[in-house]
């Protein structure tokens, strides 16, 4: 057993003496175990210096001596090493060195578990440190992966629970890796299939939530990618991500939603050819859902990435009107929570500035200036300029109907507001209210230009 081509030259004297002393004790000296384990062995095995030098030599690519150390007798010292709570790093090596010799042949395997390892992987489940827990884990990958036969034994000791509480976002990338790779594992051999009515049945929802975390984690990623600047929007384009990205929005998990519907609109607060790409995948037939979800965080989101569509060309407001969502936000802006109202604020002027003449005619056919006017009494200066921009533009688009507007601006109370404001704090907002009420509500019929705004308006309820 002369392996040590790996060791420098110094340490290979030292673990020679290892070696000698393994050989010596277990195949030449008969002696009882109780005696020489508590007065010679735990002496000399609680040195981990020991153990690390075992470990490496199993850990050499070029046939380490598994069968030579299991014959020399250092199985039964190594399993009683896990036992060894006081000593962490000892458990650590002993548990290393057991993976290695688990990892070779079908025979070497069962001698593993034929020395009781098992059941103290297991226990090692529940150590306080990861690294010992990571090294059980990796340890019971090795003996499940031999076959059916040990891979349902490993079953019946109770593995999956614990093997699945370490599931988490918080885990180490690594440690989730093995995790996996057990779990794969406990799932793989058909002859015989694992044995479903045990708790390997709940492998499959976990497993669906770990595959959450991991897809919620990515596409939070992308959201951070793309909220850094047209260049970095353009290369998460150019990465082809999106087609795979949009059909998110309709995830059955909430997170996974939230997670796609920031990264979408954060893309289509670029361009308007940004924005196209993400309208070239469908994205608008999801957003019927994402409007009447239950949830208000997704509302305000779905109207917030609205508002930037009709913030761009008007074949993408044009897109938003052949979706059916304009009647969609108007009621989120009459009915949503304040934060949701704000968003279908702007997207209702954002249209009023991007929008053709029958494209704001059909705003306003949609009855969107009463909920409209509503939002001129809210104490968000923002909100109130936002509100007396879309205002004045649907009247300057109106045109020789502006006196209509005007009269519908009236009834609904909005006038009343507007006069209100003239004596706003705000600079911008008294005089922005002050213009409309001079052009428009003077008392004489204003046609400032020749556009005929064809209204067809009926009060709805």
């Amino acid at each position: 057993m002369r392996c040590f081509s790996m060791l420098v030259e110094t340490n290979q004297v030292i673990f020679d003496c290892i070696c000698f002393f393994f050989f010596f004790f277990f195949n030449t000296v008969e002696w009882s175990w109780d005696v020489c384990y508590v007065h010679h062995v735990y002496r000399l095995l609680n040195c981990v210096f020991t153990f690390a030098y075992c470990r490496k030599l199993l850990s050499s690519d070029r046939n380490p001596p598994i069968d030579d150390l299991i014959k020399s007798g250092i199985l039964p010292i190594l399993v009683k090493c896990l036992e060894r709570d006081d000593n962490p790093s000892l458990q650590f090596e002993a548990a290393w060195a057991l993976t290695n010799i688990a990892s070779g042949t079908s025979a070497q395997t069962q001698a593993v578990v034929k020395s009781n390892a098992v059941p103290l992987f297991l226990r090692l489940l529940h150590s306080p440190h990861q690294n010992v827990c990571e090294q059980a884990v990796w340890a019971l990958g090795n003996i499940i992966g031999d076959g059916p036969q040990c891979r349902d034994y490993v079953i019946s000791l109770g593995v999956v629970k614990p093997l699945l509480s370490f599931i988490n976002p918080s885990i180490p990338i690594t440690f989730l890796r093995n995790v996996t790779w057990v779990i794969v594992n406990l799932c793989r051999n058909k002859d015989p299939p694992p044995p479903m009515e045990t708790e390997v049945s709940i492998c499959v929802p976990l497993l669906l939530q770990w595959l959450c975390f991991i897809l919620v984690d990515t596409v939070w990623a992308l959201s951070y990618l793309t909220d850094g600047g047209n260049e970095q929007i353009q290369m998460v384009i150019d990465s082809g991500v999106v087609p795979f990205l949009v059909p998110l929005l309709s995830h059955q998990e909430v997170k996974v939603q939230t997670a796609a519907l920031r990264a979408v609109g954060n893309i289509v607060t670029g361009t308007d050819e940004q924005t196209q790409v993400v309208l070239n995948c469908d994205v608008l037939s999801h957003f019927p859902n994402l409007l009447t979800h239950p949830k208000e965080k997704i509302n305000k989101e779905a109207v917030w990435f609205l508002s930037n569509i009709t913030a761009g060309n008007q074949q993408q407001v044009q897109a938003v009107i052949d979706a059916g969502l304009i009647p969609m936000i108007i009621h989120q802006l009459a009915k949503g929570d304040f934060g949701t109202q704000k968003e279908a604020a702007w997207a209702i002027s954002n249209l009023t500035i991007s929008g053709r003449k029958d494209q704001v005619e059909y705003l306003v056919q949609q009855n969107v200036i009463p909920p409209f006017c509503n939002l001129l009494s809210v104490k968000d200066s923002q909100v109130v300029q936002v509100v007396l921009d879309g205002l004045k533009n649907i009247l300057i688009m109106a045109g020789e109907e502006a006196s209509t507007i005007a009269e519908i601006i009236e009834e609904c109370g909005g006038l009343e507001k507007i006069e209100n404001l003239q004596q706003h704090e705000n600079e911008d907002i008294y005089k922005l209210a002050f213009e409309i009420i001079d052009q428009y509500f003077s008392g004489d019929d204003v046609s400032s230009g020749k556009t005929v705004f064809n209204l067809q308006y009926t009060n709805q309820p």
